[in-house]
């Protein structure tokens, strides 16, 4: 039987990481391009660095939650051998899938959360270009909660099917000497 208390405490850290990725996409960084009237050069002016932390934030909190289901489930290739059934099927294929999820979510947040604090210093004289103001993409923290949804979903069911397969495995050899030997009279 799959444990509550635990698949309520990852979902709680994974709503934790949505929020807070959903939170890094409405607050990421805007810039505007801003002009010095004492020298006449143009230079990039960014407002608020929140969604940096935000995105960290949520970067932490997924990879908390995936750290809990995995020691949970013994990373599914320690402990003992599965019961060979369609929950087995199931969590080696959520458990490919899973990681799969995770592993986009948290490339979406670090880049979003890099890019993010990233402020070009360029400047221009009037003559020239204006600068490039270079911000994080829209969508970018976005997708990293859409995968932080997903991965939620699937973290979930692949642990429930861990654990319906690991609850029906064989059990394990007593030491008897005369083990699936009949007596004889």
């Amino acid at each position: 039987m799959a444990s509550k208390l635990l698949l309520i405490a990852v979902f709680v850290l994974d709503l934790i990481a949505f929020g807070l990725a959903v939170a890094a996409e409405q607050r990421r960084s805007t810039a505007k391009i801003s002009q010095d009237t004492d020298v006449n050069y143009n230079y990039c002016v960014y407002d608020s660095d929140i969604a940096t932390g935000y995105g960290v934030g949520a970067f932490l909190f997924l990879m908390v939650s995936q750290a809990l289901v995995m020691a949970a489930s013994r990373c599914f290739c320690c402990g003992k051998g599965l019961n060979p059934s369609g929950s087995r099927a199931w969590a080696v294929i959520l458990f490919i899938v899973c990681w799969l999820f995770f592993l986009i979510a948290e490339i979406c947040l670090l880049a979003g959360s890099v890019r993010n604090a990233y402020h070009t210093k360029y400047r221009t004289i009037f003559s020239e270009q204006p600068p490039s103001c270079e911000t994080v993409r829209k969508g970018v923290f976005a997708a990293g909660a859409a995968f932080i949804f997903l991965n939620a979903i699937v973290n979930k069911f692949y642990y429930i099917c861990y654990s319906s397969a690991r609850d029906k495995s064989f059990p394990a050899y007593g030491g008897e000497a005369a083990v699936g030997m009949g007596t004889y009279k």
